[in-house]
């Protein structure tokens, strides 16, 4: 049978139709629009590897912590090394043993860095990984402790430098309070020059003393109650220039101001001189020295009576009573001054004034003082501001109350207040017999056991009970040693130089000598002369 041409042969069947082939391609098709419309509705979010997406399962499982706080962890046993290797650090260095120190720091760098790689990882660090380290460690651990590097020894060590750094620290101190103290009672050449100078003057010039002793206006005006009484008792003539100058220039009626100036012999015609030279805006001053007090004698005054005792003299002017166990700043014959007690004699240095004013002669006044004269007091003797915003200015830190007198007449948390700027009530003083209360105190105080320092303490105990707490702008302190906020100098009346480092000398606070010094007239021809500046 023969065969049909090519071209008419009937097509060989093929396995797979070419329907289904277009079926899976509409099928595929589909399924690509279905997964594009769903993720549409899907928030989109950045694709995650399957290595970062381990990495965060891992960050989620791991809690620094708890690995720190596993007894089992290695990352804790690297850090308990590392700090015991820092003190043997400290140690060595001590020893002056720079080596050792040196490969210890070394050994505690690389530590740290496994740690550090760890916690940036945040995958725990492994026995293998750590095994290198721990035993370089534990090698000079040992090895630190063969050198007596122990912690009963580092204790020991640690105690000594401890000790040997206060007793550095103490003497230091010690050092800077009594040069500090030194510097502080110093007295410079100019105000020598000065106090030179108007004595010289005051005696070539009989004009000045005539003048004087024919005031019968000023006669009148001192015991005159209508007036502004003030009193300061000082043996610095630019001081105490200072502090009547400055209440002169803000006064508002200052021919109502009466200055009572009470000075040593020494200093008494140099002071009569200056303010006899000198016009302060009308104020009256009057100059006295306290020689000439009668009353003032040892039988009367116990700090006079105290001052023959042999022990006494030895303890203030010398030192060596106590084997220096003492400070200095306790010792200082300053306490021992009349000038600095007479503040307990006011009745009787001004026996026709009712009411005065008391006031250092390291102040400086920038507000008008005459409000104070109608304060009431309210039946107490002194009206002063309080210092009690701190701890230590309560009564526990000024008096000794391990000593029965004072525990059981004297609350500790009394609050201390201000000697500087003081109002006295001299007829409820002298109803009181206030001056009897201070006398018994000193008596009490002849061993020195109630107290150390100064005119403070015995006056916290004499006007215990007596005092009348004044706003805190009357008078504000810290201009000697301190920083003082600047709020509280805007609005203070009264500023304190209380301290070492005093407007008149070189160590005094440069940023607070302006307040001072705008009261002092450098221009004065005996200032020039003298090198003031």
């Amino acid at each position: 049978m023969r065969r049909r041409a090519t071209d008419f042969r009937r097509p060989v069947r093929r396995k797979v139709p070419d329907a289904f082939w277009w079926a899976l391609c509409c099928a595929v098709i589909l399924l690509f629009v279905y997964i594009l419309s769903k993720g549409n509705k899907i928030e989109p979010r950045p694709a995650l590897s399957k290595k970062t997406y381990k990495h965060d399962k891992i960050m989620e499982g791991l809690n620094i912590t708890e690995e720190m706080l596993n007894s089992n962890s290695v990352a804790r046993q690297l850090n308990d090394q590392i700090s015991l290797a820092k003190a043997f650090v400290v140690i060595a260095k001590e020893s002056n043993n720079l080596q050792f120190a040196w490969e210890l720091s070394a050994q505690i760098h690389n530590s740290q860095m496994l740690l550090s790689n760890a916690a940036t990882r945040r995958v725990p660090l492994t026995t293998r990984e750590t095994e290198r380290a721990i035993h370089d460690m534990a090698l000079l651990l040992y090895q630190a402790q063969q050198l007596h590097y122990d912690s009963a020894t580092m204790i020991m060590r640690f105690k000594a430098k401890i000790q040997a750094l206060e007793e550095q620290m103490n003497s230091v101190t010690e050092k800077s309070s009594k040069y500090g103290q030194i510097a502080a009672e110093e007295v410079p050449k100019s105000l020598y020059c000065l106090g030179v100078r108007l004595t010289r003057e005051w005696f070539r010039n009989l004009y000045l003393q005539k003048k004087l002793k024919d005031n019968r206006q000023m006669e009148m005006k001192l015991k005159d109650n209508n007036l502004y009484h003030f009193c300061v008792f000082s043996d610095n003539i630019l001081a105490t220039s200072v502090v009547v100058n400055s209440t002169a220039v803000n006064s508002k009626n200052p021919n109502m101001v009466v200055f009572h100036l009470v000075t040593d012999e020494i200093n008494y015609a140099a002071m009569k001189a200056w303010f006899a030279v000198n016009d302060f805006h009308g104020v009256t001053v009057e100059v006295q020295k306290f020689e000439d007090f009668t009353w003032l004698n040892a039988s009367y005054v116990p700090v006079l009576k105290q001052l023959q005792d042999s022990e006494i003299q030895s303890y203030y002017f010398s030192g060596n009573s106590d084997d220096g166990r003492t400070p200095i700043k306790f010792r200082n014959p300053k306490y021992l001054s009349m000038l600095n007690h007479l503040r307990f004699y006011i009745p009787e240095v001004f026996p026709a004034l009712k009411k005065v004013v008391f006031l250092d002669d390291d102040v400086v006044v920038q507000k008008d003082l005459s409000g104070l004269f109608s304060i009431d007091l309210k039946g107490n003797v002194n009206g002063a501001v309080e210092t009690c915003m701190e701890t230590f200015h309560r009564y526990h830190k000024y008096l000794n109350y391990s000593h029965p007198l004072i525990r059981a007449q004297f609350d500790p948390d009394a609050c201390g207040w201000a000697f500087g700027m003081n109002v006295f009530d001299l007829v409820e003083w002298r109803k009181k017999n206030v001056t009897g209360i201070y006398h018994h105190w000193q008596e009490k105080n002849v061993d020195r056991t109630l107290w150390k320092l100064g005119t403070l303490p015995p006056g916290l105990l004499t006007f215990y009970g007596l005092t009348q707490p004044l706003d805190p702008s009357w008078h504000v302190l810290g201009f000697g040693y301190t920083n003082v906020d600047p709020q509280l100098i805007e609005r203070g009346a009264v500023l304190h130089f209380n301290g070492n480092s005093k407007p008149w000398l070189k160590i005094g606070i440069e940023k607070y000598k302006p307040l001072w010094e705008k009261y002092v007239e450098y221009s004065h021809p005996l200032l020039q002369q003298c090198n003031f500046h």
